[in-house]
């Protein structure tokens, strides 16, 4: 069954009357609600909605299987206008299916504009019928054309991973904003293979001093070393040279190739962005939108969806922004506190692990307590995503943006805000406080007076940070990738075997009715997976995350550019196989760059100087071990001819702690380890105190001010490096610069040709009377409704000073012959800022010899 509305009221462009459309015309967006009781509220609701599209000139077409679709398409004068508001036609085709001068995307933004804010006579959009179940679903179709096929063999295959993106087919089907997402990640992803590049040959380099580190063979060979126990109940004494692989591990990350490929990182990240914003420029100036402008495109489709609409306002509430502040900072905490129990967690399960029967887990008992809680970390991590989203939420409908975009720039600040927290705040405690604030042997720091904190182990803690940064990687990149396919996959598959037979309303004795031919490829688009305005948002969001961890800690984890390298050759192709052949056709956005994301990623590129030096200062034996090289080792103090300054390091790092100071409550084991011979009367730990009175003592200072020192030397350098960088590189390219000066130039040597006076004729001040006004007498909308000073056209024989002025018949503006609409409207329409514009543009043609005539009097 089938119906079709053709309503054609009054239009202004009569040219564009399309009285009998066919279907082999696309349907710019389909419509899906359930079968409801005729007479019930919600069909009531659904037809006054159908309704007000119907009167806007909108030909609807229904097709009832076991939901109703209705198809929904646009007249053309709707496109012709928006066109002609905005100045600036598509020059690009996009599409020869149905309009050959209008792209399909403009086409689905506008009628998607339209729809979302048509209101009923009880005041309800597109979006309260919904919440309400009226409506199911609504969403533009999928073409089945050669643009479709294109992406599908081209761009959507796993076997393309290693091809270039067809970045001009993904703007023509999906628009420009997900065509600069896919431009920006496949920038990001070739800029990152130097990084990965890099950063594989760091860790290389590691591996080659596995076992030749002064540090490391010191420790393997400190067999008489006994360390004090890592808990209070009944631990054991251990051997320094228990833990020899684990310090081999740390020497390998943690080395003078690590202070380098930071400082590497931090140009980089620089680079990286002052580049895409050269890609960007190119990018957008061939699609010619270097210059447009989002908020004037909204005004427009505001005005083509309702010519009376006023503009909303900018506005701010000192009260509302306090109140949104509170809650965001209320919301900090509460992350701030997940970390918190996130190293609750760590301490009762290495006290725990400990006593463990298992002696494996016994001797590992911090590696695995490090591990448990990295995974406790990721599963945090998915569960307060979706939590963070909701309260990003929130808050920005408490703020009450003016606008789509202004609302989008602020969830994202927010929700990136929340996330950070949420992925860094364990990592943040690992690498700057962990092992700094637990105290020492008799005078340890605990939780609820129980459970001391964990220390560092003798090597550094930088093992820790680089256990807890790939293990998160690694399961984000794995586990979270296979989800984002597999789900979308399952649900499809799901939906497609869920598909009823189809209905057959044939009486006996009557031939079967042809199935309509929209039918089939409404339900096809029907039964993929629902995206909606987050879609993008989401893939965006996960890349800005991955660049945190490649960039903020990455002195800890010099893969993390590689195994941020193989992720990204795999998401661009999951990412069109999902856009493609998983889900329903995303809404195409218009834009000319990514929004408030470059904020974030430079707001990011200067964590990353902050985050790696402190890494290098405070998690990383850098500092400690150049100090100790440069004023206590032997060839400081001795003049020693040894070739590595570095020896004796560990006694050095190790300070002794006398058995009979421990606490009360600390419970030694009854039955000494087979190392010992004799009673022990001390043991090592690692922190620079005194054995009398465990003060700090002046290598303590030293390397403190030390640290601090090359903290503030390394920011300002790499900040420096950033800035010189940023001005070494001009963000947009002089072809572009040349491109737009040659515009200008020529846009305005044509206004001097068709203003200059032709040879003989009268010139009326600086112009003569063959001018033609194209850019103030354009339509009744955008006429000012006070007196304009217009040059006369024409008088009539034998006609005095003043009287009525008339246009030439052959030059008079075509847009003038139409009769104007209602002067109310004109009136209401004239207040918007495209008039303002119109207005300043027609500023230079007001004084034209004191002759005035009134808008009203003109024919």
């Amino acid at each position: 069954m089938q119906d079709e509305i053709l309503l054609t009221p009054w239009r202004e462009f009569p040219e564009d009357l399309d009285l009998f459309p066919s279907d082999e015309q696309e349907w710019d967006f389909v419509l899906v609600s359930d079968i409801h009781q005729m007479g019930s509220e919600k069909e009531i609701k659904r037809k006054k909605f159908l309704d007000e599209l119907s009167k806007k000139g909108f030909t609807i077409k229904k097709i009832e299987d076991r939901k109703l679709f209705y198809g929904v398409r646009a007249p053309k004068w709707i496109f012709r206008k928006y066109q002609w508001l905005l100045r600036n036609p598509d020059s690009r085709l996009q599409s020869t299916n149905a309009h050959p001068d209008v792209p399909v995307t403009t086409r689905i933004r506008i009628v998607n504009f339209i729809l979302q804010n048509t209101v009923t006579p009880d005041l309800e959009k597109l979006r309260d019928l919904m919440k309400k179940n009226v409506f199911e679903a609504a969403f533009p179709l999928h073409e089945k054309e050669d643009k479709s096929l294109f992406l599908k063999e081209k761009w959507a295959r796993w076997r393309d991973i290693f091809c270039q993106q067809p970045i001009e087919n993904i703007r023509g089907y999906f628009g420009e904003k997900v065509a600069l997402y896919f431009a920006w990640l496949g920038w990001y992803t070739y800029l990152l293979g130097i990084a990965a590049v890099a950063g594989l040959l760091v860790f290389v380099a590691g591996i080659t001093v596995f076992s030749s580190s002064q540090v490391s063979k010191e420790i393997c060979e400190a067999n008489a070393t006994i360390m004090c126990p890592l808990c209070d109940q009944k631990c054991p004494f251990w051997l320094l040279s228990d833990t020899c692989t684990y310090a081999k591990v740390t020497h390998m990350i943690d080395n003078e190739g690590t202070v380098l490929f930071a400082m590497f990182m931090a140009i980089w990240a620089t680079v990286f962005l002052e580049l895409w914003k050269r890609q960007r420029a190119t990018v957008v100036n061939s699609w010619d939108l270097y210059r447009w402008d989002d908020d004037e495109e909204e005004l427009a489709m505001e005005l083509i969806n309702n010519p009376l609409h006023e503009p909303q306002r900018y506005q701010h509430s000192y009260f509302r922004s306090t109140i949104v502040l509170l809650l965001a900072l209320l919301m900090i905490a509460m992350l701030i506190g997940i970390a918190h129990a996130l190293v609750i967690y760590r301490v009762v399960a290495m006290a725990l692990f400990t006593q463990s029967t298992f002696e494996f887990i016994r001797e590992q008992a911090d590696t695995v307590a490090v591990i448990t809680g990295a995974v406790l970390h990721y599963l945090t991590i998915v569960i307060m995503t979706k939590v963070n989203r909701r309260v990003a939420l929130y808050l920005c409908d408490l703020e009450k943006p003016r606008t789509f975009s202004q609302r989008e720039n602020n969830f994202t600040v927010k929700i990136f805000t929340f996330q950070f927290f949420t992925n860094f705040s364990s990592l943040i405690y690992i690498a700057f406080f962990l092992g700094r604030i637990n105290g020492h042997p008799g005078n340890y720091v605990r939780v609820a007076g129980r459970w001391r904190l964990e220390e560092c182990h003798p090597s550094g803690c930088i093992t820790d940070l680089f256990i807890q940064m790939a293990i998160i990687m690694m399961l984000k990149q794995t586990i979270s990738n296979f989800m984002e396919y597999l789900v979308p996959w399952l649900t499809y598959k799901l939906r497609k075997r869920q598909k009823l037979p189809k209905k057959r309303n044939v009486m006996l004795g009557e031939e079967e009715e042809a199935e309509d031919p929209c039918k089939k490829l409404w339900l096809s688009n029907y039964q993929l997976n629902e995206v909606n305005i987050f879609s993008l948002f989401d893939e965006f969001l996960e890349m800005v995350i991955q660049y945190s961890f490649t960039t903020i800690f990455v002195a800890a984890f010099p893969l993390a550019p590689l195994l941020a390298f193989f992720n990204n050759l795999f998401e661009i192709r999951l990412d069109a196989i999902k856009m493609i052949q998983l889900s329903r056709r995303m809404v195409p956005r218009k834009a000319n760059d990514i929004g408030i994301w470059l904020q974030v990623l430079e707001a990011i590129g200067i964590l990353a100087v902050i985050g790696n030096g402190l890494v290098i200062a405070i998690t990383s034996d850098f500092i400690p071990m150049q100090v100790y090289k440069y004023t206590y080792s032997p060839c400081m103090t001795e003049n020693s001819t040894i070739t590595d300054c570095s020896t004796g390091y560990i006694n050095h790092s190790l300070s002794i702690f006398r058995i009979q100071d421990f606490e009360p409550h600390m419970k030694l084991p009854e039955k000494l380890p087979d190392f010992v011979r004799q009673e022990i009367r001390e043991c090592r730990y690692r922190d620079y105190r005194n054995a009398d009175d465990y003060s700090y003592t002046v290598q303590f200072w030293h390397v403190f001010a030390a640290r601090l020192a090359f903290l503030i030397l390394f920011e300002h350098v790499a900040l420096c490096i950033k800035l010189i960088a940023a001005w070494y590189v001009p963000d947009v390219p002089q072809s572009v610069k040349n491109c737009i000066l040659d515009e200008k130039h020529c846009k305005l040597q044509k206004e001097l040709r068709d203003k200059t006076p032709s040879p003989g004729s009268t010139q009326l001040g600086n112009f003569s009377p063959s001018f033609q006004p194209s850019l103030c007498y354009l339509h009744p909308l955008k006429l000012e409704s006070r007196s304009l000073t217009l040059q006369p056209p024409m008088k009539e024989a034998g006609a005095t000073t003043g009287s009525r002025l008339r246009w030439p018949r052959e030059r008079e503006p075509p847009l003038l012959r139409q009769q104007p609409p209602p002067m109310a409207r004109v009136h209401a329409a004239l207040s918007n800022s495209l008039g303002c514009r119109l207005r300043a543009a027609c500023e230079p043609h007001k004084r034209l010899e004191g002759q005035v005539a009134p808008v009203s009097s003109i024919p």
